[in-house]
Order: C-alpha cells, then sequence, then structure tokens
C-alpha cells in the first residue's frame, strides 16, 4: 500500500455530496478521413480488451470507508478492475453542437465517483458536428492536480497522424525521473519515519514560515502594500453554498493574442488571463446588481513540479492576488492586477523551494477547515474565486489517427466557491474552462462570452489599429489615405458551450 500524501488526503477529507473533488479534462477529436461508421465503437471495444492497467488508473482506496479516507488513507493496486465500468460509449443527438456537450459534461461532472473502485471514469462521446467526437476523462483530485493531469492524458498521444493500434491512457507507464524516490509504504515504521523527517522540516523551515506569516498580516493591516492577503475579498455571488448539480462552459482563443497584450501592457500573459476573467466577473455582478464596494481576489495555483517529473499526486503552492473587481477604469484595472500578482510572485518566491509545500499547507489550511468544519459559504471566504492556467503541448496531437482539436479542463468547486476558472494551453490556443455551481450560478455562460468581449476591448484600448499601424510602417506618400478599415478578429471563438 502506498501512503497519500497530506495534501492529497486533504481533498478525500472535504468530500461530500455536494462537493465532489474530482476534476476531469475534456478533449474533441475530429474523425480520421475515410473513417468507417464503426471507428468509435472498435475504439472502445480495444480501450476496455487492454490487460495492463498502470498507476495510478489502478489505485483504489484501502479503505473505502468516511473513517478509514479521514484516519488512515493509502492506495492498493485494484487487481480485478472492471473496464466495462469505467470506459463507458456515450452519443449525442446529431448533429450535436457546443451547448449539447455542454449539457452531457455538466451531467457527468455533477455525479460523484465510486470510493469502492480505482476513482476515475472515462466517457467517449460521438454525435459532435463536423465529424468531430469527444473523451471526457474525470478523475479525483487526490490523484492528480492539473499539471499531472494534463500529462497523464498527454502520454498516449502521437504527432504521428498515421498511428494506429495505440494503447489507451491507463495502460501507459510513466519514465521515473532520475533521482526520485520510490512511493512510501503504508506501514507504521514507514509513517514514523516520514514523520520524523517532516518535524524536521518543519523545524529548519520554521523561521521563513514565520516571516512569510507576518508579511501576510502586515499587509492586511496596510493594503497600499500591495500583497493581497486571506480573508480580503468581499462575500460575494460567488462565495455562498453550492450544491452538487454542475454548470461547465467553454471559450477559446489564440494564444498569439494574449501574448501580444501581455508584451504591450508590459505584464505577463497570467496577468492577462485574470484580467479578462476579472473584467467578466465585474460586468456579471453589475448586470445583478451585486457588484462589491472591495475587489474580488483569486486563488492562483502555482506549480513547483519539476518539468521533467511524470509522477501524480498534488505538486502545487498557491499565491493570492486582487482582481480589481472595483475598479471601472479597464487600464487602471490592469495595472491594479499587474502589481498585485508582482507582490505575490515576489512573497513566493522568498521562500526556498523546500518549504513550498508547508507554506501551502499553511495558507490552505483554513479552506480546508472552513470545508470540514461546515463554515464554507456561510463566512468570509479565504479568496473569492479560483483562476489557474495549465500549461499543455504545444504541437498537434493525434489519437488512433483521430487529431486533437482542443482541450478544455473540468475543474471542482466547493462550498464559498461557485465558480472556477481554469485555462489550458494547446496546439497556439487558450482553452477556458469554466466550472460553476447549477444553482447558485445559472446564468454562468455569460461569464464565457463575456471574457471574449474583454478581450476584444482590451485589444482596441492598447493596441494600435493596423490601418495606423500598417500607414506608421511605410514611407510618406503623396497620395490620400485610404479610409480606415474596421478591426478584424483574430481568432474564432467557439460558442460557450453549457447547460
Amino acid at each position: 500500500m502506498k501512503r497519500l500524501a497530506t495534501l492529497d488526503a486533504s481533498w478525500l477529507a472535504v468530500e461530500s455530496e455536494d462537493t465532489p473533488m474530482h476534476v476531469g479534462n475534456l478533449q474533441i477529436f475530429s474523425l480520421p478521413e475515410g473513417a468507417p461508421d464503426t471507428f468509435l465503437r472498435d475504439m472502445v471495444a480495444r480501450m476496455k480488451e487492454t490487460g495492463d492497467v498502470a498507476p495510478p488508473w489502478c489505485y483504489k482506496l484501502a479503505w473505502s470507508g468516511l473513517l478509514g479516507r479521514l484516519v488512515a488513507p493509502a492506495w492498493k493496486v485494484d487487481k480485478d478492475i472492471d473496464l466495462d465500468y469505467h470506459v463507458r460509449h456515450s452519443a449525442l443527438p446529431r448533429p450535436g453542437g457546443e451547448r449539447e456537450l455542454g449539457v452531457l459534461v455538466s451531467r457527468l461532472h455533477s455525479n460523484p465517483l465510486d470510493f469502492a473502485r480505482p476513482l476515475w471514469e472515462c466517457h467517449v462521446i460521438e454525435g459532435l458536428e463536423n465529424n468531430r467526437f469527444a473523451l471526457y476523462t474525470k478523475m479525483h483530485h487526490s490523484m492528480i492536480d492539473g499539471i499531472s493531469g494534463v500529462r497523464l492524458m498527454q502520454r498516449v498521444l502521437t504527432t504521428d497522424p498515421d498511428k494506429r493500434d495505440m494503447p489507451p491512457p491507463w495502460s501507459v507507464r510513466p519514465e521515473r525521473r532520475r533521482g526520485s524516490k520510490t512511493d512510501s509504504e503504508a506501514s507504521v515504521p514507514a509513517a514514523i519515519s516520514q514523520a520524523m523527517d517532516a518535524l524536521k522540516l518543519q523545524a529548519d523551515m520554521a523561521p521563513r514560515l514565520w516571516q512569510a506569516g507576518n508579511r501576510l498580516i502586515h499587509s492586511v493591516r496596510h493594503p497600499d502594500d500591495g500583497l493581497t492577503a486571506p480573508f480580503t475579498g468581499p462575500v460575494s455571488k460567488i462565495n455562498h453554498r453550492v450544491t452538487g448539480q454542475r454548470r461547465f462552459a467553454t471559450q477559446h482563443y489564440q494564444l498569439d493574442r494574449i501574448k501580444e497584450l501581455a508584451n504591450v501592457s508590459g505584464g505577463s500573459l497570467n496577468d492577462i488571463v485574470l484580467y479578462l476573467c476579472g473584467t467578466a466577473l465585474r460586468r456579471f455582478l453589475v448586470e445583478q446588481d451585486e457588484l462589491p464596494e472591495t475587489p474580488l481576489t483569486a486563488g492562483i495555483p502555482v506549480n513547483i513540479r519539476p518539468a521533467d517529473d511524470q509522477g501524480t499526486g498534488t505538486q502545487i503552492s498557491f499565491m493570492i492576488a486582487s482582481l480589481a473587481t472595483d475598479e471601472p477604469d479597464p487600464l487602471i484595472r490592469l495595472q491594479n492586477i499587474k502589481t498585485s500578482t508582482r507582490r505575490a510572485k515576489e512573497h513566493l518566491q522568498k521562500l526556498p523551494k523546500s518549504a513550498l509545500t508547508q507554506y501551502t499547507m499553511l495558507l490552505m489550511s483554513p479552506y480546508i477547515l472552513q470545508l470540514m468544519s461546515g463554515l464554507g459559504g456561510r463566512m468570509r471566504p479565504v479568496f473569492n474565486v479560483t483562476i489557474s492556467n495549465v500549461p499543455g503541448p504545444q504541437r498537434t496531437l493525434y489519437y488512433e489517427g483521430a487529431k486533437l482539436e482542443a482541450m478544455y479542463p473540468v475543474s471542482l468547486i466547493a462550498h464559498g466557491g461557485a465558480l472556477n476558472i481554469t485555462c489550458l494551453s494547446y496546439d497556439g490556443s487558450l482553452n477556458f474552462g469554466y466550472t460553476g455551481c447549477r444553482d447558485t450560478l445559472p446564468s454562468m455562460q455569460k461569464l464565457a462570452v463575456y471574457t471574449g468581449e474583454a478581450l476584444d476591448e482590451l485589444e482596441s484600448l492598447i493596441l494600435p489599429p493596423p490601418a495606423k499601424a500598417s500607414a506608421a510602417a511605410k514611407p510618406a506618400s503623396t497620395k490620400p489615405a485610404a479610409a480606415p478599415k474596421k478591426r478584424t478578429a483574430r481568432s474564432r471563438k467557439t460558442p460557450a458551450a453549457g447547460s
């Protein structure tokens, strides 16, 4: 048996009927040219026939009951996995559009996983318009985080469009990172050894963690400092109790658009993502006359996993930044976000890498305690919304000759945070996945639309019009200038999928 790390185990501890703690990935493929009518049926049959199921797909909880999950969380290998249960074939009414796909994924993501089995499901969805199909996979957050989840699904894909007879994702074993340690066994001596190592590390890191905590307290007393601390965001419409049913929506943009805005504004790609999300949230709340006077804050997961680490489990830290939703001027809003993220990064970078896990637990413990105590959604939130940006593969990939067109993250929400926005880059695009509570955010699809309109607005504010830019690059001419052309969009936007 393999013990769960503390942060991994925390996702099991806060699992409930209303807050299932699984995350998902939606991949959209175009069928290969000349594919037979039985292409997907045959593919699913091959997926189910695989005899070898690799870690972590073969892991299930040693003790699936609530007491076992809380007191002694550990994985054991399931030697008799029922792939007919885990791998499922669904169909949309032809021709299925983005909305119909979003409705189905919303329903699939609302269903909790079976804790008596390995904590994952894979759904092959046919009937998508334009000769496409989708692959929706979900797995418990105690097994993977965003980065490891993308790498897990990427292992099986190829850059070769002619490759066939490919294995399913759950049969591909990860390469062990050079110098990495083997998994800890769930034994009493091993537990004592790990506890002693943890105590030693805590003692060594205590002064640095104390300094980090003091800086956060100082920022609460002196808001002009620019560092956003936990519990400084207001209670808003998205920070109440949630129910178990989910909504899911998507948006898709060319990555070059976001990078150009980041370059011109002197910010980072993440700054632009936060600006787009904050601007969409501001408009969403203004329309419902529920915009708080103080700015909403974002909890931003930060990857601390080495680039060559193909392991699973949760290896993230957290920083908190302002979304400047109280600021009506778009350019001042962007500047305030840039200042807030810069201070958050500086704060995190002052900590040694060996202390980041302890700092994450220090920062996230109030959030976890809120959920475990039932106070989540009944008091001021640690932060208002989770916004993350996960780097994905930047080359065109295929599975069984089917071209991967887009990848969308499907995340989790909890009491006190009815919305999660996660971005995933792939092959020159940036794909937004919006996961929300069906009852708390009945019009969540508007956020996806408003994000696109915020992108168009920011381009019009800080980028030179194409006609003026081209005229400035050319030598002066005696001919009268042509009338300026209307700016055209430089990338397509998919309709927001959802229920």
